[in-house]
């Protein structure tokens, strides 16, 4: 599961003001011990039958359940249904059917069986049921933001902007939803499902599709069949108009479900996908274990990404078009993270939600491993660092421990710590390990646990097995406590003995004890030293050096989790930049120069040379620092900076440059603006266009009509919304909704641009435009649960959300034939009462 992080920081910087929006309890714990769900039934097989109610938006179903006694002997069997109508329940023994009694309260189907059943003496139990997920009373959470497993879109088809879909969600425990299971992680199932829908519509599910055949009425049957055992949460039905595209690596079919608008740009959005098969099977010595791989993509989906077995669901962010993929295919990432998720998380799922580390750190750190592969070391330490910076950016994530029994919800260990920080943490213990050792663990861990689960403790013990070294101090302080080194440090030179002494300093509770980089600047150069922190308050460690070191750079290869005060000067940090080969430590020092080049003339010169980085991150970072209306800056950067914004291998330095060029308010750059607005690259198009706004502001207007914003990312957004809203771009208009939604949140971060949401929320709300005002409210139910039960900042949504219902009932007084103004009108007041 890759999780939705819409307008995260927006609403963690409204926390940081002193309005908590997750639990009360920063520590996410609860006296509650969350024990392991005791396996009492054992799943051995699933089939299912079902077709769809379009109009009612249910779904009828018939289940066989095949189960076994775990280990005890039983007479019933206790199943997991949630909003179901159940209307008949049956032994069925070769098909013949011997009706059971049964009771159903409290989303609980208790079975009694006919007779007492002994260990692996398997049963089958018929159930006939509909499927009612609007009746599901369990509610979503920051990361999954609904919970009624089985999800009609657009089921009517008034909607004409959206299709018509049907998908489903099952994790954490959804897939009882729309059939009868045990919805644990720790149960496994084969399946096969018959799935009858209109003929003009594809179907995806897990495995593989045995046949497909016409039924009357212009519906057909399309029979899936899953052979290997997996989770039901795992479990997955995909409906909709879609374009499938092939691929394939080896003989194992790879394919792209899309909308039909975006079946050309299929293979660049996917395309690497049977490359990262291949390289993620060599890398763990295991080949992917299944039979296809397929993904799809679904409107209005309730989270990032979802690895049902086989069968990926992505949100539709995933589809983009050439001006999106020319700067960068944002959703690589999740593409890498869900496909890794077919070994760890599918092949070996996680037992129970408090171990889920086995899941989604080894996802997350799979985005690193993908990108050190395919573009390099550099590259794939920015992803490190992005990932980290997400980890530290919740003060509440600092108190949690990586594994934990005692969680409120099990929506809570989809955080910051299970997936941000758990990657790290495997980052370390690789550098710890050594490559060798460390991936040889993973598939020692794989064989040993495959198709069955897996907590830490055995990821523990495969580790120990290959490398013969104790790890038990390891895990008690990064899986098992919570928190981070907090670091200082202090240097003194001693002229006589021509040695340095380092002194380490821990600053939080509990000590940790780890390996560390330190680098010793002598004449400008780096010396690399490796010491070894004991878990104590101070550690003092001593080099021989010639004089007076230059500087000392701690952490400097960005391996250790922690944070780090420092006090270096300018031409330290200029003198680390220069010499540093390590992405972290070069970074590190151009975000420096970026907050004092507008006082320090030796950060400008960070600045400058950083310019002709071989990281693209790197040279975006060093633009954004330049103020190019003054003269001492233009001086030593502007003709570096020209080249770039014309001639740069990287779209987004090319806009970055642009960006910083309108600094200049200079008219010369009118036809470098005027070739960046008929550009490929929405980046581009984008700088270009805020570009011409300072300069020429009367052709914004009908410039912006020409940019494809439909799939844009919020940067592109917020950079454009200012001009956008002040011209009133109509067509651009849903295109600003997502951040429009949330302008009070956008005001505590940042104010100017805070001003233009607000200022884009009431033209959305004062005008006739229903695609507008359904992102909004979609936007809006979808971070319901990120806000949890704050009560300041619900009020605060709901009063928007009232302010706009006010202003549309003047656009339909004054407009009372609008086709679509009370459409409007009814989204609003559906997303208040959510609210309520």
């Amino acid at each position: 599961m890759k999780k939705i992080l819409i307008a995260a920081l927006f609403l963690c910087s409204f926390g940081s003001y002193g309005i908590a929006l997750a639990q009360t309890d920063t520590s996410g714990r609860t006296e509650i011990y969350r024990a392991t769900s005791t396996k009492y039934t054992e799943l051995k097989h699933t089939k299912l039958k079902v077709n769809f109610d379009f109009q009612k938006e249910q779904m009828n179903g018939e289940a066989w359940i095949t189960a076994s006694p775990y280990f005890y002997s039983s007479d019933s069997l206790v199943l997991d249904a949630k909003a179901m109508l159940i209307h008949e329940v049956a032994l069925d023994k070769n098909g013949s059917k011997s009706p059971l009694k049964f009771d159903y309260k409290n989303e609980k189907l208790k079975i009694n069986l006919d007779k007492t059943y002994n260990k692996n003496q398997d049963y089958t139990v018929y159930i006939k049921y509909t499927s009612r997920p609007n009746e599901v009373a369990e509610k979503g959470s920051a990361a999954i933001t609904d919970a009624k497993g089985l999800y009609f879109i657009n089921a009517q088809g008034k909607d004409p902007d959206k299709p018509v879909q049907i998908w489903t969600q099952g994790e954490t425990e959804a897939s009882s939803a729309w059939f009868p299971t045990i919805d644990k992680p720790n149960q496994k199932t084969t399946q096969e499902i018959y799935m009858t829908v209109p003929d003009k519509y594809v179907t995806l599910s897990n495995g593989l599709m045995k046949s497909s055949v016409k039924e009357a009425n212009g519906m057909r049957t399309d029979y899936w069949v899953m052979d290997k055992k997996h989770a039901p949460y795992l479990f997955f039905m995909g409906v909709g108009d879609y374009a499938v595209v092939k691929d394939q690596w080896q003989n194992i079919p790879v394919d792209y479900y899309v909308e039909k608008e975006y079946e050309p740009y299929a293979k660049q959005i996917f395309g690497n996908t049977p490359e990262m098969i291949g390289f993620f099977s060599k890398l763990l010595k295991y080949d992917y274990p299944w039979a296809k791989y397929a993904q799809m993509t679904a409107r209005d989906y309730v989270s990032g990404a979802m690895e049902n077995t086989t069968a990926v669901l992505h949100s539709d962010k995933a589809q983009q078009k050439p001006g999106d993929l020319i700067d960068e295919n944002r959703w690589e990432d999740v593409i890498s993270h869900e496909l890794f998720h077919h070994w760890f998380g599918d092949l070996v799922t996680t037992e129970s939600w408090s171990n889920l580390t086995v899941n989604e750190s080894f996802a997350n750190y799979s985005e690193y491993l993908w990108n050190e592969h395919k573009y390099g070391k550099d590259f794939a330490d920015y992803t490190l660092m992005k990932a980290r910076e997400g980890y530290f950016h919740d003060p509440s994530n600092v108190s949690k421990d990586l594994v934990r029994f005692n969680y409120h919800s099990r929506e809570d260990m989809f955080d910051g710590v299970t997936y941000n920080k758990g990657g790290s943490i495997l980052h370390m213990l690789r550098n710890y390990l050594g490559d060798d050792a460390f991936f040889a663990g993973l598939t020692d861990y794989l064989k040993t646990n495959e198709y069955g689960t897996g907590e830490a403790q055995q990821l523990r013990l495969a580790l120990e097995k290959v490398s013969g070294k104790d790890l038990n101090w390891f895990f008690n302080q990064w899986y098992y406590g919570s928190g981070n080194p907090k670091l200082s440090y202090t240097t003194s030179f001693d002229p006589v003995k021509k040695e340095l002494t380092v002194s380490i300093n821990q600053g939080q509770t509990e000590y940790f004890q780890f390996p560390l980089a330190i680098d010793v600047f002598e004449n400008g150069k780096p010396i690399r030293k490796k010491v070894w922190v004991n878990a104590k308050a101070n550690n003092d460690f001593t080099f021989p050096v010639s004089k007076t070191p230059d500087l000392i750079n701690i952490n400097a290869d960005g391996v250790l989790l922690a944070t780090i005060t420092e006090n270096k000067t300018p031409e330290q940090f200029f003198t680390q930049y220069s010499n540093s080969t390590d992405f972290q430590s070069r970074y590190n020092a151009v975000a420096n120069a970026t907050e004092n080049a507008s006082t320090n003339a030796t950060s400008v010169k960070t600045l400058v040379a950083a310019l002709k980085d071989q990281n693209f991150r790197i040279r975006m970072k060093a633009l954004s620092g330049f103020d190019l209306s003054k003269s001492d800056q233009q001086k030593v950067a502007l003709s570096e900076v020209e080249k770039l914004a014309a001639n740069d291998p990287k779209t987004l330095v090319q806009a970055a440059a642009i960006t910083a060029l309108s600094k200049t308010k200079d008219k010369k750059y009118a036809s470098l603006y005027e070739k960046g607005i008929n550009a490929v690259s929405n980046a581009v198009k984008g700088a270009s266009l805020g570009a011409i706004a300072i300069s020429d502001p009367s052709r914004v207007a009908a410039l912006a009509n020409q940019l494809d914003l439909e799939q844009a990312d919020d940067e592109l957004i917020s950079l454009l919304l200012p001009t956008i809203v002040k011209n009133k771009v109509e067509k651009q208009m849903p295109a600003v909704a997502s951040v429009a939604a949330f302008y009070p949140f956008v005001k505590f971060q940042n104010p100017e641009l805070g001003a233009s949401a607000e200022e884009a929320f009431n033209w959305i709300m004062s005008s006739d435009n229903l695609k507008a005002t359904s992102n909004i409210t979609s936007t809006l139910k979808m971070v319901k649960s990120q806000i949890g039960q704050n009560p300041q900042a619900k009020m605060m949504i709901v009063q928007i959300l009232k302010d706009g219902l006010a202003k549309k009932m003047q656009v339909l007084k004054a407009n009372p034939t609008s086709p679509t103004i009370n459409q409007q009108i009814d989204l609003l007041n559906k997303t208040i009462e959510e609210y309520k």
